[in-house]
Parts: C-alpha cells; structure tokens; sequence
C-alpha cells in the first residue's frame, strides 16, 4: 500500500500595518508642487488646476 502525504499547509499570511492615509492638502499647504528626496533622487509632486496629482522624477 502507498501512503501519500498531503501538501504543507500554506504559510499564514503576514499581518502588516494599514498604510499611511494622508490629505493632499496637509502635504501641499497651500503649494501647488512639493519635492520628494527617495534614496538620493528628487521627485516632484504636482496639483493640477484640475485637482490631479503628476508625479516626475
């Protein structure tokens, strides 16, 4: 008789923090375009006349 072993359970999913929510408007003030500095590059964040955010490098 064969005995046939079942497959491993899967892992259980990794609990992670809720990511951080914030208002464009707290970030902005009363800016229309802030600079982000990520792992040495400048980013430019934009708020459109038609309330779109444009981010460039």
């Amino acid at each position: 008789m064969l005995k046939t072993d079942s497959p491993p359970a899967p892992p259980a999913p990794v609990s992670r923090p809720d990511p951080l929510r914030l208002q464009s408007r707290e970030l902005f003030g009363s800016r229309n375009e802030i600079l982000i500095e990520h792992q040495g590059e400048t980013y430019r964040l934009r708020l459109t006349r038609n309330d779109k955010l444009i981010l460039t490098k």
